[in-house]
């Protein structure tokens, strides 16, 4: 598959260092490796090779089992994870699909990541899923290639 397009990220000034700024803020509450499951797990659902590609490394760079990058889209059969991962996982993926259900972020996948994450917590994650979401959108949309350099 080709790029349909040199990704805007680096096309449009300041956009990508932005973003990144952006995604500098929301580093603190929530363990990395959550952040970066996250991240991976909503990469998987909206079919972003480039993201699932960079997120699987860097899990994997930080130490991750290749059992636990394996099962990742099977989370919920998974023995592998922590509650507070399942309740962010479970957030992710209602999060990520919206449009899925009428109600796209139901009350009990709410309130379980709040038994697991305070207020701060909850907005890094809400915004840590949208950012990777936006990240998504782009690459799907210019068909950025896994492992290309953009």
């Amino acid at each position: 598959m080709q790029p349909r397009l040199k990704n805007p990220l680096f096309t449009i000034p300041h956009a990508l260092q932005n973003l990144l700024a952006f995604a500098d803020t929301m580093k603190k509450g929530v363990p990395e490796s959550t952040l970066t499951l996250v991240q991976l797990r909503a990469s998987q659902i909206n079919g972003c090779s480039y993201c699932v590609d960079m997120h699987s490394r860097e899990l994997k760079q930080g130490g991750e089992s290749d059992e636990r990058l394996w099962s990742v889209a099977a989370w919920r059969e998974s023995p592998l994870y922590t509650e507070a991962e399942r309740a962010a996982l479970a957030l992710t993926e209602a999060a990520t699909r919206i449009s899925d259900r009428a109600d796209p972020v139901p009350d009990d996948v709410w309130n379980e990541a709040a038994k697991h994450f305070d207020e701060k917590a909850l907005g890094v994650l809400v915004l840590n899923i949208a950012l990777i979401n936006l990240f998504n959108r782009i690459n799907v949309t210019v068909r950025q290639t896994a492992g290309a350099k953009a």
